[in-house]
């Protein structure tokens, strides 16, 4: 499926696949392999951007994807984050979408939202939001209407 269908359907807290339809190159050619990574991989999915027009440029809507944190000593030192267009040319499969009674924790950047945390529950995402110290996040739960659609164009969602 495109990005534009992700965008469109997908709830924030999905795990995204992506996927330019190549094969994985043999570990020993390491140049390949890690181009190949580039676009390839698995996500979740943090913020959809809506359409910009400005005066000087405009873009079109985009998705987010969380690849994942590298830390040490329980610090998190670098969060990996790609971001792709909805006129990407790389192929889109959601994997799996966030339980009904799980919560995100989210922020507002600019006028879409960004996720930071899912949550298993009110009460574990209201403790990370107190260990977190974010004052402009907001708790929002994961209802039956968002992750109720398991068929999109005809086909199974995930």
């Amino acid at each position: 499926m495109s990005a534009h269908i992700v965008y469109d359907n997908a709830p924030l807290g999905s795990l995204i696949r992506y996927s330019d339809g190549t094969s994985k190159p043999p570990a020993r050619f390491t140049r390949k392999l890690a181009d190949w990574g580039r676009r390839n991989g698995l996500g979740r999915l943090v913020r959809k951007a809506s359409p910009r027009d400005r005066p000087t440029h405009s873009a079109p809507a985009s998705i987010t994807l969380n690849e994942g944190n590298f830390s040490s000593g329980g610090v998190i030192l670098v969060t990996v984050m790609r971001t792709y267009s909805v006129d990407s040319d790389l192929s889109f499969k959601i994997v799996e979408q966030p339980r009904i009674g799980m919560v995100r924790v989210l922020q507002q950047i600019g006028d879409d939202d960004e996720l930071l945390h899912l949550a298993e529950s009110q009460e574990a995402a209201a403790l990370w939001l107190a260990k977190t110290g974010y004052r402009n996040a907001r708790l929002e739960d994961v209802t039956a209407d968002e992750v109720g659609a398991d068929v999109v164009e005809g086909r199974a969602a995930a």
